[in-house]
């Protein structure tokens, strides 16, 4: 397989994130409040402020790479190349969603993109992503699959279970962990007396490769370094990035009010915008003026404007269909 990372330039991962954003500012404007009446029904688990782990890491994939992701999905799926409007009336509960409107949010899937599922089990996106791995083996492809998952899934015993199968078995599985220091609202701090994940995988004796949340570019540069040693034959990798999401843990709004963030360590995350970043580092180089910013943000607009039409004229699916693809 020919890899196509050489291609992806800072400027491409900024034009990324920056839409990514767009879409996820523009779901949490339309999900519902004061005046507007809640056409999403589905929770909606927003990466606002997490978008470089997302751009970086897949920017590093090629195609027939496969990746799975948590409940916090959205940047994983339009990284990966997911159609914007199926997921948008997906989000709508829309029978030209992604998953037919009938699995919402945190059910998103694209397999023309590779990106085969988010699940919202904490933990899950790990065993699915390494059965996968094992599968491209047994064919003898030289095909990778990521797990996107949180702090909070390294703390259950499915992670300690498939890092070590991975590593013995050797497996062409990329494990990303998008550290936000919160399981909903508890801090790692309280529930980890070693707040460095890194030693999870150590332990198991998978590679570890971190870079800066707010570093587009850095995360992209050891995601290529992890993509490279699976692709070698060694085995798994682990990619680490310590993250801080801007918005509340389920829905649109900011929830500081409640107090289980410490204000001085969130207003330090907020200066780490890795839009903002990216955005004063390319303008500095030259590589980005705001004529072109604002043309960027108007073509995201007017995407946008058609994806969410089309998803609020959709049809709902058929009753008649409840059953179908229902097992037990």
């Amino acid at each position: 397989m020919v890899l196509m990372t050489d291609t992806w330039t800072e400027k491409d991962l900024f034009q990324k994130m920056l839409r990514i954003r767009a879409v996820e500012e523009a779901i949490a404007a339309r999900y519902g409040g004061p005046g507007r009446p809640q056409e999403m029904r589905c929770p909606v688990h927003l990466s606002i402020g997490q978008e470089a782990i997302a751009a970086g890491v897949c920017a590093a994939m090629t195609k027939g790479d496969t990746a799975f992701g948590s409940h916090r999905c959205h940047a994983h799926y339009l990284a990966m190349g997911g159609d914007l409007k199926a997921m948008l009336a997906e989000l709508y509960g829309k029978a030209d969603g992604c998953a037919g409107g009938r699995g919402g949010s945190m059910h998103l899937m694209d397999k023309a993109a590779g990106y085969l599922l988010s699940i919202p089990i904490v933990g899950s996106s790990i065993p699915l992503a390494a059965g996968v791995a094992l599968a491209n083996k047994m064919d003898g492809n030289d095909r990778l699959c990521a797990a996107f998952f949180g702090d909070g899934a390294m703390e259950e015993g499915v992670w300690h279970e498939t890092a070590n199968f991975a590593a013995l078995k050797g497996l062409p599985v990329l494990f990303v962990c998008e550290n936000n220091f919160f399981s909903v609202y508890s801090h790692i701090g309280e529930r980890q007396p070693d707040t460095d994940l890194s030693r999870f995988a150590v332990a198991h004796g998978v590679p570890v490769f971190q870079a800066p949340s707010e570093d587009v570019l850095a995360i992209y540069g050891e995601a290529r370094k992890a993509v490279f040693h699976i692709r070698a034959g060694n085995g798994p990798a682990f990619i680490l990035v310590d993250t801080y999401r801007h918005r509340e843990h389920c829905g649109p709004n900011f929830d500081d009010d409640l107090g289980y963030r410490n204000e001085e360590e969130r207003d330090a995350w907020f200066g780490k915008d890795p839009v903002s970043f990216a955005k004063a580092r390319l303008i500095a180089e030259g590589a980005l003026t705001e004529a072109e910013l604002m043309e960027l943000s108007a073509g995201f607009e007017a995407e946008l404007e058609a994806a969410f039409s089309q998803a609020e004229s959709a049809s709902f699916p058929d009753p008649a269909t409840v059953g179908d693809r229902v097992y037990a």
